[in-house]
């Protein structure tokens, strides 16, 4: 295992065709796309490519395997991420909906994580950012990375759901 996934940089450049996907995918259709068809097939898209691939595309997407908070059996599913210094970021925005995603609640119950992107894979320990200037610069980065995620925030604000975010560093 190496010291940890490869770095996603929030504040680097994008070029036309990622600001074109991300357009998309904040789009009604995209948005529908993502929920229905990407939550299902990327966790097998990742784990066949040793987490290569993904539904995401061009989108810095992870594979995150956490034990269920309930079941205590391991959990897949495909997150975007990116990183902050050594550490990785995750947004709990489950696409602006009204409950947190199980991915969440899992990293609660049982914060010992694995991570895989391009084929490396690490042991990450998860923590929920609290302190409100740390998660307003974070989210602010997040938007960066994929800006439906300002959407996600006008969604949740409307209904009374402060998003998550989770901050893991290599154990």
């Amino acid at each position: 295992m190496s010291a940890g996934i490869p770095p996603f940089d929030p504040s680097a450049p994008r070029g036309p065709l990622y600001r074109a996907y991300d357009s998309f995918i904040r789009s009604k259709v995209g948005r529908a796309i993502a929920i229905n068809v990407a939550t299902k097939l990327d966790p097998v898209l990742l784990k066949a490519s040793h987490g290569r691939y993904s539904a995401g595309l061009m989108m810095p997407s992870v594979r995150l395997t956490t034990t269920g908070a309930k079941s205590g059996e391991p959990r897949e599913a495909a997150v975007l991420y990116f990183t902050d210094g050594a550490d990785v970021i995750l947004i709990a925005s489950n696409f602006g909906r009204e409950r947190h995603p199980a991915w969440y609640h899992n990293l609660v119950a049982h914060p010992e994580a694995l991570l895989e992107r391009d084929g490396v894979s690490a042991r990450y320990t998860a923590t929920e950012v609290t302190d409100p200037a740390e998660r307003e610069r974070l989210y602010g980065l997040a938007t960066k990375v994929y800006a439906g995620y300002a959407d996600y925030k006008a969604m949740t604000d409307a209904i009374g759901r402060r998003i998550p975010i989770m901050r893991l560093m290599v154990a």
